[in-house]
């Protein structure tokens, strides 16, 4: 299962898990369409897609999504975590309520489904992942709300993955700097810059983030537990 699955870093991590033969349940929240061209996208790949429509930072949904996926399957493998939601604003005179949307939207998905995930991932493997970002550590401008939302997600990545290592289900994340997702933004004079100060000589792209999440979800990951990968080229090693 992949949550925002519908786009972006979402949308490059169900492809890259279907083109390694698992089947995908792809979540999203909003456009349908954009739901049937990531399915589209996937056609022919040796694993399998189904596109659900859930709002995962609504309980409700989120237990109709896990129902189901235990009803369809029988159990869960892996649950990626890629939907986000942010509001632009300064620290300084930050709206409260942006920012609590922001942090909702980043952990109360965990929050909410860890009981039910853990059951479904019962008797393990397991693995679970999310996606951050280097605004959990590092400021990045008019991103307050959801730099918050992304330190408090790593946090609890650490808490989660303690509680249920002895389950051999893993909890990691996986974090980058600004992401190339084309159009206007990635050509910038921002966007630029950073990919002319990355030490690998461009920004990252979503199949970047979609190719370290394969690795998190393999057998061979099963050791790593709780940890925080950074992937952005070497962008972060800079001062």
């Amino acid at each position: 299962m992949v949550t925002g699955a519908s786009r972006g870093v979402g949308r490059a991590v169900a492809r890259r898990l279907c083109a390694s033969g698992v089947q995908v349940l792809l979540d999203y929240a909003h456009s349908d369409e954009d739901a049937r061209s990531a399915a589209r996208s996937m056609a022919g790949l040796p694993g399998s897609v189904l596109p659900v429509r859930a709002d995962v930072t609504r309980k409700e949904d989120l237990e109709r999504l896990l129902s189901m996926a235990g009803e369809r399957y029988g159990r869960l493998d892996i649950f990626v975590h890629a939907a986000a939601d942010w509001h632009p604003m300064p620290a300084v005179g930050a709206d409260p309520g942006g920012v609590k949307a922001d942090v909702a939207a980043a952990v109360d998905p965990l929050l909410n489904g860890v009981p039910a995930l853990a059951e479904l991932m019962a008797p393990g493997p397991g693995r679970v992942v999310v996606i951050s970002s280097i605004g959990a550590r590092a400021t990045v401008p008019r991103y307050v709300g959801l730099g918050v939302a992304k330190a408090a997600l790593e946090s609890l990545v650490r808490y989660l993955a303690v509680e249920l290592a002895d389950r051999a289900i893993t909890v990691n994340a996986v974090s980058t700097s600004k992401i190339d997702k084309g159009g206007a933004t990635a050509s910038s004079p921002a966007a630029r810059a950073l990919a002319a100060r990355t030490p690998a000589g461009r920004l990252t792209v979503p199949e970047d983030i979609a190719d370290v999440v394969a690795l998190l979800c393999t057998t061979e990951a099963g050791w790593i537990q709780g940890q925080v990968i950074t992937a952005d080229g070497g962008l972060s090693l800079l001062a």
